[in-house]
């Protein structure tokens, strides 16, 4: 059997983005989902299981990321979200939605794994 560090679940629309985090993700050995808005990431978390980590976009269509964080917190307070954005207002976003931290897009993917490993759990 395969031992994972963990499983992360990528929420972005932008697929380019999104294939890149997965790919790098899974070259580190953790086990991937994506989910292109805050309505499906909630149905990815409850099917995938526990999370090492989600890395979140804020602007997406359907559900953005504050309204999923919203709603994933009250399922789940403890699961590190790490906000990925291009906008200056998401540190007080990131806060209001327990994230542990935020990075700014662009991004380069060591700063990822590094938050990542920070805070996700083992």
């Amino acid at each position: 059997m395969i031992s994972f560090p963990g499983k992360v679940l990528i929420v972005e629309d932008d697929p380019d983005i999104s294939l890149t985090l997965k790919s790098f993700l899974e070259g580190e050995g953790y086990e991937v989902q994506v989910a292109e808005n805050g309505m499906v990431a909630l149905e990815v978390s409850r099917q995938f299981g526990p999370l090492r980590a989600i890395l979140l976009d804020m602007k997406m269509p359907v559900m953005g990321g504050r309204e999923f964080g919203i709603e994933f917190r009250q399922r789940c307070a403890t699961t590190p979200i790490i906000v990925m954005t291009a906008f200056a207002d998401n540190p007080d976003t990131a806060a209001e939605i327990g994230a542990s931290a935020w990075i700014r897009k662009p991004f380069n993917l060591d700063e990822v794994l590094i938050n990542v490993k920070r805070f996700g759990s083992p």
